[in-house]
């Protein structure tokens, strides 16, 4: 392995001037920098990354929790993180979330990462904490259900965006409208669940038990719970549906195609997000417009103020009504 010395030494000049150039530091002329980058280029010399952690106390590595690699919403927030820390020189690592497999990430994480991204995922307490002593400042994508312990979270204002869907739904003369939820009380779907449930009440429409179905994020799940659905008869039950995630809005909407009952003629569906495949299902699917990019970049952009020193603080945007066929 080359060391700095040797590039040093074929570039003539000192070992701390090879870290001035290194680390991009002021103090050393156009002239020496390019003989510096000569000789690491002839040479073949890479930085250890791992050394210079030790001695800066800093990795310029982040993770980030995924909850679900299938679902494309999530997919397009991990495209956009990856593309934003890579320009600002941080390495980015995901990891499938698991509740149990909390106390193997805590070990994984002392002295490797500089902050952690979360997707909208409730750390237990002890986890927290265990980030917290090593410093590890932590952000969310989405407001986890249990939000104490971490330094901010981006989201949309689920409420309001709700109140402006039942709304819609409520003026195509719906008045029973059912929710395709996650079922998992501590994943972040469960905030969209609430937010519908309030909207409803508000909206003086009947809101209980029986308005809920769970497909687990999974379009294959929503598929098979709207079947079952559907099979009872919808004769006195609801006229339309919306689903916690576009993924799943896909599943009941083929659900229904398979059971020959027309969308939005017999049946209104509608999702939350505004992913690609929304615009090409049959018929094309309502929805509330998550704004991914902006959102993922919020989050980034709050991270770095933290790794900074600087406090961060909680946002949530504007979603807008995207009124399409299905609906």
């Amino acid at each position: 392995m080359v060391s700095r010395k040797e590039v040093a030494d074929m570039a003539g000049v000192s070992v701390a001037t090879v870290s001035y150039v290194l680390n991009d530091k002021p103090g050393v002329s156009d002239a020496v920098r390019e003989r510096v980058r000569y000789a690491i280029e002839q040479l073949g010399y890479k930085p250890s990354y791992a050394a210079r952690a030790l001695k800066m106390k800093k990795t310029n590595c982040l993770s980030v929790f995924v909850n679900y690699l299938g679902d494309p919403f999530e997919a397009g927030l991990l495209n956009t993180l990856e593309h934003i820390t890579r320009k600002l020189g941080y390495f980015i690592y995901f990891h499938t979330y698991q509740q149990d497999q909390e106390e193997d990430f805590r070990r994984y994480f002392a002295g490797r990462i500089d902050g952690l991204l979360l997707m909208g995922q409730s750390l237990r307490e002890e986890t927290l904490q265990a980030i917290k002593a090593e410093d590890i400042p932590v952000v969310s994508i989405m407001e986890p259900v249990r939000a104490q312990g971490i330094a901010a979270y981006i989201d949309v204002d689920w409420e309001a965006g709700m109140a402006k869907l039942i709304a819609h739904l409520k003026h195509q003369g719906h008045r029973k409208i059912g929710f395709m939820a996650n079922g998992d009380k501590e994943h972040p779907h469960e905030r969209r669940k609430l937010a519908f449930a309030a909207a409803m009440k508000r909206e003086g429409l009947a809101v209980d038990e029986s308005s809920f179905l769970y497909g687990c994020g999974r379009l294959e799940e929503s598929q098979a719970q709207m079947a079952k659905y559907l099979a009872r008869g919808t004769a006195g039950y609801h006229t339309a549906f919306l689903a916690a995630s576009d993924l799943m809005a896909t599943g009941m909407l083929a659900a229904c195609r398979e059971a020959r009952i027309p969308v939005p003629e017999q049946f209104g569906i509608a999702g939350c997000e505004n992913i690609l495949m929304t615009l090409q299902t049959t018929p094309t699917l309502t929805v509330l417009h998550y704004p991914r990019p902006e959102i993922a970049a919020l989050a980034v952009e709050r991270m770095i103020d933290l790794l900074n020193g600087e406090p961060a603080a909680s946002s949530k945007l504007e979603t807008k009504l995207l009124v399409r066929d299905s609906s």
